[in-house]
């Protein structure tokens, strides 16, 4: 028996654009697996829209075992795993993620600008590392460097912080998504000096005239993280787990990456996850008619070829998981339940 849970970031359109949005979807096999479901199996969920973590984030973390962290300080506690993930054996200790961003100043508030959008290369990264490290020293922590985009900070006495994941925070006021908690001003004077060293460096202003953000300042967050967390039954292999978020191959048998359904379906195992991001980023930055262009490629490389082979039974079970930044549903679909011909494809259960 061949098993697949799928969860799509960002699958929900927002409630305001979401009469738009499918009007102009073009998705026939997502309207399928969407409404031809068991029908104890449709579930929706409304999330705290100032949750800090998002929900897919709080989903992967419940199902690898990491609830305790995530309900204890609402960020999953993921920097141990995404180490071992990155092939760092660090000492032992309470870990962070530590990630080099751009904040930028809206009229009355600052605003975490999605990291993804820096692009940062290894030699900038490397050079912004050897700046703020000595600083982190001097406040008694110790950073580790794992790729341009994600570093590592040891800090036992921050280990009650409450802290938020970028892509919870990014494009809000970042007041509300800050480190809280007994240590939260040490941590703002390590950033603050960190943003001052780095404010008119060379690479900042080699960046700014190629007209990319300049990197001014650092994200915690990922923590506390210790070895020995995390775990899962549920799952035999792992699809397309990257950035962060191959922090969770460290919790199953198997992991891998498929271009599309064909691929992972000969490679699929008993129990099979798999992720599909291309629409968190065109959502976090607001471009709906790059969300429609990416859904339509997930239909031509994923749905339908799903679909077709939940109808001729080369998989026995598909589950959709679909989320926006405060809701998450999810639609379970067989072959038998393909068979109510009398329920129309709607996208009409993507906004309950």
């Amino acid at each position: 028996m061949t098993e697949l849970d799928i969860l799509l970031p960002f699958g929900l359109p927002p409630a305001e654009l979401a009469g738009d949005l499918l009007k102009s979807l073009d998705s026939p096999s997502l309207a399928v697996l969407a409404s031809r479901t068991k029908s104890e199996d449709a579930r929706h969920e409304v999330i705290d829209e100032f949750r800090r973590a998002l929900p897919h984030e709080a989903w992967m973390a419940s199902r690898f075992g990491l609830e305790d962290g995530l309900k204890r300080h609402g960020c999953p506690p993921l920097a141990s795993p995404l180490m071992a993930a990155m092939q760092l054996s660090p000492e032992p200790g309470t870990w962070f993620v530590l990630q080099p961003v751009h904040i930028h100043i809206a009229r009355d508030h600052l605003v975490l600008t999605d990291p993804r959008q820096l692009a940062l290369q290894e030699e900038e990264s490397r050079t912004l590392f050897a700046i703020a490290a000595p600083l982190f020293a001097e406040a008694g922590k110790r950073l580790l460097y794992g790729d341009a985009a994600t570093w590592f900070v040891e800090a036992e006495d921050w280990r009650e912080l409450a802290t938020s994941t970028p892509d919870a925070a990014c494009g809000h006021n970042i007041d509300i998504w800050m480190p809280k908690g007994e240590r939260e001003r040490d941590w703002r004077k390590v950033q603050n000096d960190v943003q001052m060293h780095w404010f008119d460096h060379a690479i900042n202003e080699a960046r700014e005239a190629r007209r990319q953000k300049p990197v001014n300042s650092v994200w915690l967050w990922g923590g506390p993280s210790g070895p020995g967390h995390g775990k899962t039954r549920h799952y035999d292999k792992v699809f397309n787990l990257s950035g962060s978020l191959q922090a969770f191959h460290t919790f199953v048998p198997a992991h891998g990456d498929a271009a599309d359904a064909t691929g992972l379906l000969s490679s699929a195992s008993a129990r099979n996850m798999l992720l599909l991001e291309a629409l968190l980023e065109p959502a976090l930055t607001n471009d709906w008619g790059t969300w429609l262009t990416n859904m339509k490629h997930l239909e031509e490389n994923w749905f339908a070829p799903l679909l077709q082979a939940l109808k001729s039974g080369k998989i026995d079970r598909v589950t959709l998981i679909a989320t926006h930044d405060s809701r998450i549903s999810r639609f379970t679909a067989t072959r038998s339940s393909l068979r109510k011909f009398w329920v129309k494809p709607s996208f009409a259960p993507l906004c309950p």
